[in-house]
């Protein structure tokens, strides 16, 4: 409700990512990360035989910056091409761009191709549970905005986390979970996708819990979850162990590699210093596609996400 209620939620009343908006994402950086799920999207349609129609269904599309980088990169598998952009939020959708399917939804019948969710499921809502010396309580909300905690018996995200300390708390992610099932029975042949900040529920359990569970406007930091409803954007760390078991788990940094972006930023340093001392707009994009490419892999920053796919009808192996 707090994200997205028709009237007050925070992504229908202006909330958004992008450097106008509350926070980063890697799309928002530069197209770059665009340009290398392209490389992906090619290699992941080749490993499918080059299907003449090949399917891509971004989740949480916000309002198309990634699917703008990917087309504008023009990959191979383009004429193939379906990409279909889900966005819950009516203001965002209204805003995605021409050669993307909107919808407010996923779709119903499965296809060939991918699942693409660049920082979803950290969005998706989320339950606490908090450690009491007799077990596991969960934390619930009352009318007033004000924290209650109801016993529950042996929850299986507790069992996760046999060891947590009196007084810390874990998260329940079974939307999370629920979103990755349904992205795996859409995919007939191909591969579901994820991007986003993980950890684990033991970790996690270690940890004070506003480290995982943090909110956003701005581009900082917001206050607690529970203040000021529908101004400020509430995500939590994704807890891999909650979800269905992926075939790779890798970070970012080591997918973007995997998949050229050494090379795009190879290319854009050697434009760069081509065409320096011209000072002309090539230059300047070349010049800014090699920060990108920092920023992209930078392993105490967004390098350090993870990527999790999952394979479906194919060998995993690019």
């Amino acid at each position: 409700m707090a994200l997205y209620h028709p009237e007050l939620g925070f992504y229908e009343t202006g909330g958004a990512a992008g450097r106008g908006g509350d926070f980063l994402t890697s799309p928002e950086v530069g197209p770059l990360f665009g340009a290398v799920l392209a490389r992906a999207l090619d290699s992941w349609w080749r490993d499918l035989g080059e299907p003449s129609s090949f399917t891509v269904v971004e989740a949480g599309a916000g309002r198309g910056t990634l699917a703008t980088s990917i087309l504008a990169a023009a990959p191979a598998c383009r004429p193939a091409l379906r990409y279909v952009a889900v966005e819950r939020s009516g203001a965002l959708r209204a805003e995605l761009p021409e050669g993307v399917e909107p919808a407010a939804a996923m779709p119903d019948e499965p296809f060939v191709g991918v699942v693409l969710a660049n920082e979803l499921l950290d969005n998706l809502p989320f339950g606490l549970l908090e450690r009491q010396p007799e077990g596991w309580a969960e934390v619930r909300v009352t009318e007033e905005l004000v924290e209650t905690l109801v016993p529950v018996d042996d929850p299986i995200e507790g069992r996760l986390a046999p060891g947590a300390p009196v007084g810390n708390r874990i998260p329940t992610q079974r939307a999370a979970g629920a979103c990755v099932d349904r992205a795996l029975a859409l995919v007939r042949s191909g591969r579901v996708v994820v991007i986003d900040y993980a950890d684990t529920t033991p970790s996690m359990a270690v940890r004070p819990w506003t480290e995982w569970a943090r909110t956003y406007r701005g581009h900082g930091r917001g206050g607690s979850p529970l203040a000021d409803l529908g101004t400020q954007d509430i995500t939590c760390e994704v807890a891999v162990d909650q979800l269905p078991v992926p075939t790779s788990d890798r970070s970012q940094a080591e997918f973007l590699e995997a998949h050229g972006i050494d090379d795009l930023a190879r290319e854009a340093r050697h434009a760069w210093e081509q065409r320096a001392h011209v000072g002309d707009l090539q230059a300047l994009v070349a010049r800014s596609r090699a920060h990108e490419a920092a920023a992209l892999t930078d392993t105490t920053g967004l390098g350090a996400f993870r990527v999790l796919e999952w394979a479906c009808g194919v060998d995993l192996d690019g």
